[in-house]
Protein backbone atom coordinates (compact mmCIF):
# COMPACT_ATOMS: atom_id res chain seq x y z
CA UNK A 1 0.00 0.00 0.00
CA UNK A 2 1.37 3.46 -0.81
CA UNK A 3 1.85 6.12 1.19
CA UNK A 4 -0.51 8.46 1.45
CA UNK A 5 0.09 12.59 -0.44
CA UNK A 6 0.04 15.69 1.66
CA UNK A 7 -2.59 16.45 -0.08
CA UNK A 8 -4.67 13.65 1.26
CA UNK A 9 -3.06 14.21 5.01
CA UNK A 10 -4.29 17.72 5.16
CA UNK A 11 -7.69 16.84 3.21
CA UNK A 12 -8.01 14.46 6.18
CA UNK A 13 -7.78 16.63 9.10
CA UNK A 14 -9.68 19.51 7.46
CA UNK A 15 -12.71 20.77 10.15
CA UNK A 16 -15.36 21.70 7.67
CA UNK A 17 -17.06 19.95 4.91
CA UNK A 18 -18.16 22.13 1.63
CA UNK A 19 -20.51 22.19 -0.18
CA UNK A 20 -19.08 20.42 -3.11
CA UNK A 21 -17.87 17.63 -1.16
CA UNK A 22 -21.62 17.26 0.02
CA UNK A 23 -23.11 17.33 -3.22
CA UNK A 24 -20.53 14.68 -4.69
CA UNK A 25 -20.96 12.66 -2.10
CA UNK A 26 -24.65 12.98 -2.55
CA UNK A 27 -24.42 12.08 -6.56
CA UNK A 28 -22.26 9.03 -5.43
CA UNK A 29 -24.94 7.57 -3.09
CA UNK A 30 -26.90 8.40 -6.15
CA UNK A 31 -25.62 7.28 -9.28
CA UNK A 32 -26.24 3.22 -10.12
CA UNK A 33 -22.71 2.92 -10.87
CA UNK A 34 -22.74 -0.76 -11.47
CA UNK A 35 -25.73 -0.61 -14.20
CA UNK A 36 -24.14 2.37 -15.68
CA UNK A 37 -21.26 0.54 -16.08
CA UNK A 38 -22.19 -2.71 -17.77
CA UNK A 39 -24.23 -0.49 -20.20
CA UNK A 40 -21.23 1.74 -21.31
CA UNK A 41 -18.30 -1.27 -21.51
CA UNK A 42 -19.17 -1.54 -25.66
CA UNK A 43 -16.00 -1.37 -27.14
CA UNK A 44 -13.87 0.16 -24.13
CA UNK A 45 -11.21 -1.91 -23.51
CA UNK A 46 -9.22 -1.84 -26.43
CA UNK A 47 -6.27 -3.88 -26.95
CA UNK A 48 -2.74 -3.13 -28.49
CA UNK A 49 -0.09 -1.16 -28.57
CA UNK A 50 0.26 1.85 -26.34
CA UNK A 51 -1.03 2.57 -22.61
CA UNK A 52 -4.15 0.79 -21.24
CA UNK A 53 -7.13 2.56 -20.69
CA UNK A 54 -7.84 4.49 -17.57
CA UNK A 55 -11.32 2.44 -15.92
CA UNK A 56 -14.72 3.25 -17.37
CA UNK A 57 -15.87 3.94 -14.06
CA UNK A 58 -13.27 6.63 -13.15
CA UNK A 59 -13.94 8.28 -16.44
CA UNK A 60 -17.48 8.08 -16.20
CA UNK A 61 -17.22 9.89 -13.22
CA UNK A 62 -14.80 12.29 -14.22
CA UNK A 63 -17.33 12.81 -17.35
CA UNK A 64 -20.04 13.51 -15.21
CA UNK A 65 -18.26 15.99 -12.58
CA UNK A 66 -17.65 18.11 -16.39
CA UNK A 67 -20.64 18.23 -17.13
CA UNK A 68 -22.46 18.84 -13.60
CA UNK A 69 -19.75 21.71 -13.46
CA UNK A 70 -19.98 22.75 -16.96
CA UNK A 71 -15.66 22.96 -17.73
CA UNK A 72 -14.07 22.43 -20.15
CA UNK A 73 -11.37 19.93 -21.08
CA UNK A 74 -8.49 21.59 -19.79
CA UNK A 75 -10.57 22.97 -16.68
CA UNK A 76 -11.31 19.73 -16.00
CA UNK A 77 -8.16 18.56 -15.76
CA UNK A 78 -6.63 21.09 -13.79
CA UNK A 79 -9.51 20.55 -11.41
CA UNK A 80 -8.20 16.94 -11.22
CA UNK A 81 -4.96 17.94 -9.88
CA UNK A 82 -6.17 21.20 -7.43
CA UNK A 83 -8.95 19.56 -5.86
CA UNK A 84 -8.91 16.30 -3.49
CA UNK A 85 -13.04 15.90 -3.03
CA UNK A 86 -12.78 15.44 -6.93
CA UNK A 87 -10.08 13.45 -7.50
CA UNK A 88 -11.72 11.26 -4.22
CA UNK A 89 -14.80 11.23 -6.40
CA UNK A 90 -13.46 9.56 -9.41
CA UNK A 91 -11.12 7.40 -7.42
CA UNK A 92 -7.99 9.21 -8.47
CA UNK A 93 -5.15 9.92 -5.82
CA UNK A 94 -2.10 12.53 -6.82
CA UNK A 95 0.75 10.30 -7.13
CA UNK A 96 -0.49 8.30 -9.41
CA UNK A 97 -1.20 9.11 -13.23
CA UNK A 98 -4.05 11.59 -13.55
CA UNK A 99 -5.95 12.02 -17.22
CA UNK A 100 -5.08 14.71 -19.12
CA UNK A 101 -7.52 16.86 -21.03
CA UNK A 102 -6.99 14.71 -24.66
CA UNK A 103 -8.09 11.65 -22.38
CA UNK A 104 -11.31 13.66 -21.23
CA UNK A 105 -11.70 14.71 -24.78
CA UNK A 106 -11.57 11.30 -25.97
CA UNK A 107 -13.80 9.75 -24.08
CA UNK A 108 -16.34 12.54 -23.99
CA UNK A 109 -16.40 11.49 -28.15
CA UNK A 110 -16.61 7.34 -27.21
CA UNK A 111 -19.81 8.50 -25.32
CA UNK A 112 -20.74 10.96 -28.39
CA UNK A 113 -20.18 8.46 -30.86
CA UNK A 114 -21.79 5.59 -29.18
CA UNK A 115 -25.04 7.81 -28.76
CA UNK A 116 -24.72 6.38 -24.40
CA UNK A 117 -26.22 9.66 -22.99
CA UNK A 118 -29.82 8.96 -24.21
CA UNK A 119 -28.88 5.18 -22.49
CA UNK A 120 -27.38 6.97 -19.53
CA UNK A 121 -30.79 8.64 -19.48
CA UNK A 122 -32.91 5.49 -20.08
CA UNK A 123 -30.71 4.07 -17.40
CA UNK A 124 -31.22 6.50 -14.34
CA UNK A 125 -34.82 6.30 -15.75
CA UNK A 126 -35.31 2.43 -15.07
CA UNK A 127 -33.45 3.00 -11.73
CA UNK A 128 -35.86 5.17 -10.38
CA UNK A 129 -38.94 3.20 -11.35
CA UNK A 130 -37.33 -0.03 -9.92
CA UNK A 131 -37.16 2.03 -6.92
CA UNK A 132 -41.28 2.48 -7.92
CA UNK A 133 -40.66 6.06 -8.42
CA UNK A 134 -43.09 5.86 -11.81
CA UNK A 135 -46.01 7.22 -12.71
CA UNK A 136 -47.27 7.01 -16.25
CA UNK A 137 -51.08 8.52 -16.18
CA UNK A 138 -49.93 12.17 -16.99
CA UNK A 139 -47.29 14.40 -19.11
CA UNK A 140 -46.57 17.87 -19.11
CA UNK A 141 -44.89 19.07 -22.24
CA UNK A 142 -42.76 22.55 -22.34
CA UNK A 143 -39.63 24.02 -24.56
CA UNK A 144 -37.20 26.24 -22.64
CA UNK A 145 -34.52 28.01 -25.32
CA UNK A 146 -30.90 27.45 -24.75
CA UNK A 147 -28.71 30.37 -25.95
CA UNK A 148 -25.69 29.75 -28.68
CA UNK A 149 -22.96 32.54 -29.75
CA UNK A 150 -23.90 34.61 -32.68
CA UNK A 151 -20.73 35.17 -33.19
CA UNK A 152 -19.13 34.57 -36.83
CA UNK A 153 -15.46 34.71 -35.99
CA UNK A 154 -14.42 31.10 -36.69
CA UNK A 155 -13.22 29.26 -39.69
CA UNK A 156 -16.40 29.04 -41.24
CA UNK A 157 -17.40 32.72 -41.21
CA UNK A 158 -20.78 31.79 -40.21
CA UNK A 159 -23.13 30.95 -37.32
CA UNK A 160 -24.07 27.14 -36.51
CA UNK A 161 -26.86 26.46 -39.20
CA UNK A 162 -28.12 23.82 -36.71
CA UNK A 163 -29.19 27.46 -34.21
CA UNK A 164 -31.65 29.50 -35.41
CA UNK A 165 -32.91 33.19 -33.99
CA UNK A 166 -36.84 33.63 -32.60
CA UNK A 167 -38.72 35.98 -31.03
CA UNK A 168 -40.18 35.46 -27.78
CA UNK A 169 -42.03 38.69 -26.10
CA UNK A 170 -40.18 41.57 -27.05
CA UNK A 171 -36.71 39.82 -27.68
CA UNK A 172 -34.92 38.20 -29.84
CA UNK A 173 -33.13 34.66 -28.99
CA UNK A 174 -30.51 32.81 -30.92
CA UNK A 175 -29.70 29.24 -30.44
CA UNK A 176 -31.73 26.02 -29.62
CA UNK A 177 -34.83 24.63 -28.13
CA UNK A 178 -35.00 22.07 -25.40
CA UNK A 179 -38.08 20.02 -25.55
CA UNK A 180 -39.31 17.63 -22.52
CA UNK A 181 -42.57 15.23 -21.52
CA UNK A 182 -42.58 15.59 -17.83
CA UNK A 183 -44.18 13.11 -15.58
CA UNK A 184 -47.19 14.90 -13.87
CA UNK A 185 -47.22 13.00 -10.89
CA UNK A 186 -43.46 13.20 -9.50
CA UNK A 187 -41.95 15.65 -12.33
CA UNK A 188 -39.73 13.24 -13.61
CA UNK A 189 -38.17 14.20 -17.03
CA UNK A 190 -38.90 10.95 -19.48
CA UNK A 191 -38.95 12.51 -22.72
CA UNK A 192 -36.29 14.68 -24.74
CA UNK A 193 -36.58 16.45 -28.39
CA UNK A 194 -34.02 19.16 -29.77
CA UNK A 195 -34.63 21.47 -31.89
CA UNK A 196 -33.71 25.08 -33.54
CA UNK A 197 -34.91 28.01 -31.70
CA UNK A 198 -37.45 28.84 -34.17
CA UNK A 199 -39.57 25.88 -34.44
CA UNK A 200 -42.85 25.62 -33.03
CA UNK A 201 -43.50 24.02 -29.71
CA UNK A 202 -46.56 22.42 -30.88
CA UNK A 203 -44.40 20.09 -33.25
CA UNK A 204 -42.61 18.47 -31.13
CA UNK A 205 -45.84 17.32 -28.66
CA UNK A 206 -45.78 13.48 -30.35
CA UNK A 207 -42.26 12.55 -29.66
CA UNK A 208 -43.05 13.84 -26.11
CA UNK A 209 -45.88 11.25 -25.30
CA UNK A 210 -44.94 7.97 -24.22
CA UNK A 211 -48.49 6.94 -25.29
CA UNK A 212 -50.03 5.91 -21.93
CA UNK A 213 -51.03 9.21 -20.61
CA UNK A 214 -54.29 10.09 -19.65
CA UNK A 215 -53.79 13.64 -19.39
CA UNK A 216 -51.71 16.37 -21.02
CA UNK A 217 -50.77 19.64 -19.74
CA UNK A 218 -49.13 22.62 -21.82
CA UNK A 219 -48.71 26.34 -21.71
CA UNK A 220 -50.91 28.65 -24.02
CA UNK A 221 -48.01 27.99 -26.69
CA UNK A 222 -50.12 24.78 -27.46
CA UNK A 223 -53.32 25.66 -28.18
CA UNK A 224 -54.84 23.70 -31.12
CA UNK A 225 -52.39 20.69 -30.66
CA UNK A 226 -55.69 18.44 -30.30
CA UNK A 227 -56.59 19.27 -34.08
CA UNK A 228 -53.33 18.13 -35.39
CA UNK A 229 -53.35 15.06 -37.48
CA UNK A 230 -50.84 13.55 -35.52
CA UNK A 231 -53.32 13.70 -31.69
CA UNK A 232 -56.75 12.75 -33.88
CA UNK A 233 -56.68 9.19 -32.35
CA UNK A 234 -54.85 9.84 -29.19
CA UNK A 235 -57.65 9.28 -26.32
CA UNK A 236 -56.25 11.81 -23.58
CA UNK A 237 -57.77 14.73 -21.82
CA UNK A 238 -55.86 18.30 -22.84
CA UNK A 239 -55.30 20.50 -20.22
CA UNK A 240 -53.91 23.44 -22.16
CA UNK A 241 -53.64 26.77 -20.58
CA UNK A 242 -56.10 29.82 -22.04
CA UNK A 243 -54.33 32.27 -23.66
CA UNK A 244 -53.29 35.30 -21.42
CA UNK A 245 -55.60 38.61 -23.09
CA UNK A 246 -58.40 36.49 -22.57
CA UNK A 247 -57.48 34.98 -19.06
CA UNK A 248 -56.83 38.83 -17.75
CA UNK A 249 -60.88 39.46 -18.35
CA UNK A 250 -61.98 37.07 -15.78
CA UNK A 251 -62.92 37.76 -12.32
CA UNK A 252 -60.79 35.84 -9.56
CA UNK A 253 -64.08 34.36 -8.63
CA UNK A 254 -64.38 33.04 -11.94
CA UNK A 255 -64.72 29.07 -12.05
CA UNK A 256 -62.90 29.25 -15.37
CA UNK A 257 -59.82 31.51 -13.48
CA UNK A 258 -59.67 29.16 -10.55
CA UNK A 259 -59.04 25.94 -13.05
CA UNK A 260 -56.37 28.03 -15.38
CA UNK A 261 -54.44 28.65 -11.58
CA UNK A 262 -55.31 24.46 -11.34
CA UNK A 263 -53.72 24.22 -14.73
CA UNK A 264 -50.68 26.53 -13.35
CA UNK A 265 -50.00 24.71 -10.32
CA UNK A 266 -49.70 21.65 -12.33
CA UNK A 267 -47.41 22.56 -15.02
CA UNK A 268 -45.21 24.62 -12.36
CA UNK A 269 -43.12 20.75 -12.56
CA UNK A 270 -41.99 21.14 -15.26
CA UNK A 271 -40.19 24.85 -14.43
CA UNK A 272 -38.11 22.71 -11.73
CA UNK A 273 -36.85 20.62 -14.70
CA UNK A 274 -35.35 23.14 -15.85
CA UNK A 275 -33.96 25.14 -13.21
CA UNK A 276 -31.59 22.26 -12.74
CA UNK A 277 -30.10 22.06 -16.05
CA UNK A 278 -30.18 25.78 -16.96
CA UNK A 279 -28.91 26.91 -13.28
CA UNK A 280 -27.72 24.43 -11.39
CA UNK A 281 -26.05 22.97 -14.46
CA UNK A 282 -25.10 26.46 -15.63
CA UNK A 283 -26.18 25.12 -18.82
CA UNK A 284 -28.04 28.00 -20.06
CA UNK A 285 -25.59 28.16 -23.17
CA UNK A 286 -24.55 25.60 -25.89
CA UNK A 287 -21.08 24.60 -25.27
CA UNK A 288 -20.56 22.64 -28.84
CA UNK A 289 -22.17 23.40 -32.23
CA UNK A 290 -24.83 21.76 -33.76
CA UNK A 291 -27.89 20.03 -31.87
CA UNK A 292 -26.41 16.46 -31.67
CA UNK A 293 -24.00 16.93 -29.39
CA UNK A 294 -25.68 19.12 -27.22
CA UNK A 295 -28.69 16.78 -27.37
CA UNK A 296 -26.41 14.28 -25.98
CA UNK A 297 -25.07 16.23 -23.20
CA UNK A 298 -28.85 17.57 -22.59
CA UNK A 299 -29.90 13.92 -22.03
CA UNK A 300 -27.14 12.72 -19.62
CA UNK A 301 -27.56 16.47 -17.68
CA UNK A 302 -31.65 15.13 -17.51
CA UNK A 303 -31.01 11.98 -15.89
CA UNK A 304 -29.00 13.65 -13.01
CA UNK A 305 -31.71 16.47 -12.54
CA UNK A 306 -34.13 12.76 -12.03
CA UNK A 307 -31.86 11.95 -9.83
CA UNK A 308 -31.36 14.89 -8.04
CA UNK A 309 -34.99 15.74 -7.73
CA UNK A 310 -35.81 12.36 -6.51
CA UNK A 311 -33.03 12.20 -3.69
CA UNK A 312 -35.24 12.10 -0.48
CA UNK A 313 -36.74 9.03 -1.88
CA UNK A 314 -33.66 7.45 -2.50
CA UNK A 315 -31.60 8.73 0.62
CA UNK A 316 -31.93 7.49 4.07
Amino acid sequence: MSQITFAEAEYAIKKRTIRREKFLARLEELIPWQTLKQQLSKGYQKTGPGRPPYPLETMLRIHIMQLVYNLSDPEMEDYLYEVESMRRFAHLRLCESIPDETTILNFRHYIEAHKFGKKIFETINQHLADKGLKLREGTIVDATIIAAPTSTKNADGERDPDMHQVKKGNEWHHGMKMHIGVDDGLGLIHSIATTAANEHDITQVDKLLHGEEQRVWGDAGFQGVDKREEHKAREVDWFIAMRPGKRAKLTKSDPLAQAEKLKASVRAKVEHAFFYIKRVFHYSKVRYRGLEKNTNRLYVLAGLTNLLRMKSCLLP
